[in-house]
C-alpha cells in the first residue's frame, strides 16, 4: 500500500488573478495623487483663500464706492432756490441771507454759495472761498445735446475692468498651476521617484494624470471665482452688469478648461528636459511668455477690434480674446465655435508633442536634454 505524501496542489480561481491596471486606472490614480497632494498643501489652500477673498472684496468695495456719489454741498440764498431745485448734481442747503451762507463757506460746511443776481445770465452768482468751485459751476452749466455717430455698446471703463478680470484670472491660474506641474516633474526626476512611478504606470498615463489632476484644481478655482463674482455683483445690486457678463463668462470657462490642458502639457514637457529645480525657469520661459502675452494684449488693446479678432483665433490667446469680443458684442454667433474647434485641435497637437518630449526625457538625468533629442527620442 502506497501513500502519496505530496502536498495538495493549490487551485486558482479566476477571482484570485491580479487584474492588470488599465490606462484609465493609472490616470485616475495619478490624478488623485496630484489632487490630494495639492489639497494637503497649506500654501496652496492659503493662497487660494486669499485669492477668493480678494476677488469678492474687490467687487463688493467697487460696487460700494462706485455707487457713492460725491455731490458737492452748496449754500443757496433765498431767491436762487428755483435755479438749483431739481439739480441732482448739487446738495442744496437753503439759507436766509448771504452772510449766513458766507459763514457756512468759511466753516467748510459747503463748497460754494449760490446767490441771486439779476444781472447774470442765469440769474445767480456762485461764490467760492479760495478757488473756483468747478464741480458746482459744471452742475449749473447748460450742457449741449450730444449725439454719437458710432456709440460704444459697452462703457469703456467697464470694458477695461472686464478685460482686466479675464486677463488676470487666466494669467494667475495658468502660471500658478503651470509652475506647480513643472516643480512636480523636476522634483520626481531629481529624487528618482519617477523610476518607481514608471514601474507601475506608463509615462503617458503619468503625464495625463498630472494634467488632468491640476486641470481639475484650476477649473475648480475658476468656478469658485465665478461664484464669488456673481455673489458680489448681487450683493452690490449690479444685476445689469451680471446679465451682460453671463454669456462671456460661460465661454471663458469653456475656453479656459481646454486651453489650460494645452498649457499644462507644455509646462510638463518643458520641465522634463531638466533635472534641477534651478533650471526650471530657463526651459519654461517660452510657455510662460505664451501666457503673459495675451494678458498684456487684452489690457492695452481691449478697445481695438482688430487685435481682439486676431487674439480670438490664436490658440494661446483665444481663452481671453474670444470671451472679451462676446462681451463687447463684436463676435458673430459662429465665431466662438470656430475658435473653439481650432483650440481643441491645437490642444490635441500640443498634448501629442508634449507626451513625446516628456516620455523621451523623463529618465535622462544630468545635463539639460536638447529639445531636438527629446523630440526625436
Amino acid at each position: 500500500m502506497s501513500t502519496d505524501t505530496r502536498a495538495p496542489r493549490a487551485t486558482r480561481t479566476p477571482g484570485d488573478e491580479r487584474r492588470t491596471p488599465t490606462f484609465v486606472d493609472s490616470v485616475t490614480l495619478v490624478a488623485g495623487r496630484e489632487i490630494t497632494m495639492r489639497m494637503r498643501s497649506k500654501a496652496f489652500l492659503v493662497s487660494t483663500g486669499i485669492l477668493m477673498l480678494a476677488v469678492l472684496a474687490s467687487i463688493v468695495l467697487g460696487g460700494i464706492f462706485g455707487g457713492q456719489s460725491d455731490v458737492p454741498k452748496v449754500a443757496v440764498v433765498a431767491g436762487a432756490t428755483d435755479v438749483v431745485a431739481g439739480n441732482e448734481a448739487l446738495d442744496a442747503q437753503p439759507v436766509d441771507d448771504l452772510a449766513a451762507a458766507e459763514q457756512l463757506l468759511r466753516d467748510g460746511e459747503v463748497e460754494a454759495i449760490v446767490a441771486p443776481a439779476a444781472s447774470e445770465p442765469l440769474g445767480v452768482i456762485v461764490y467760492g472761498l479760495e478757488s473756483t468751485p468747478n464741480s458746482v459751476v459744471s452742475a449749473l452749466s447748460v450742457a449741449p445735446t450730444v449725439e454719437l455717430l458710432d456709440p460704444a455698446a459697452v462703457d469703456p471703463g467697464i470694458a477695461y475692468l472686464v478685460a482686466f478680470g479675464f486677463g488676470i484670472v487666466f494669467f494667475m491660474s495658468a502660471i500658478t498651476f503651470g509652475s506647480t506641474i513643472s516643480q512636480s516633474v523636476v522634483e520626481e526626476k531629481q529624487t528618482r521617484v519617477v523610476e518607481i512611478l514608471l514601474s507601475a504606470v506608463s509615462a503617458r498615463a503619468l503625464l495625463t494624470g498630472k494634467v488632468i489632476g491640476n486641470s481639475v484644481l484650476a477649473f475648480g478655482q475658476i468656478l469658485a471665482i465665478a461664484v464669488l463674482a456673481i455673489l458680489g455683483l448681487m450683493l452690490t445690486d449690479q444685476q445689469v452688469l451680471l446679465g451682460v457678463l453671463g454669456a462671456s463668462v460661460i465661454w471663458f470657462v469653456v475656453f479656459f478648461a481646454i486651453g489650460f490642458v494645452m498649457l499644462a502639457a507644455l509646462f510638463a514637457a518643458s520641465a522634463a528636459l531638466v533635472s534641477r529645480a534651478e533650471d526650471i525657469g530657463s526651459v519654461t520661459t517660452p510657455v510662460t511668455m505664451l501666457v503673459m502675452i495675451p494678458y498684456f494684449l487684452v489690457i492695452f488693446f481691449n478697445d481695438n477690434p482688430v487685435v481682439l479678432a486676431i487674439m480670438s483665433y490664436v490658440p494661446f490667446s483665444a481663452p481671453v480674446g474670444m470671451p472679451m469680443r462676446i462681451f463687447l458684442g463684436q463676435a458673430e454667433w459662429w465665431e466662438p465655435i470656430v475658435s473653439l474647434v481650432i483650440l481643441v485641435a491645437s490642444t490635441a497637437l500640443a498634448v501629442v508633442i508634449g507626451e513625446r518630449i516628456y516620455r523621451n526625457s523623463l529618465l535622462k538625468t544630468g545635463a539639460r536634454v536638447p529639445f531636438a533629442e527629446a523630440l526625436r527620442g
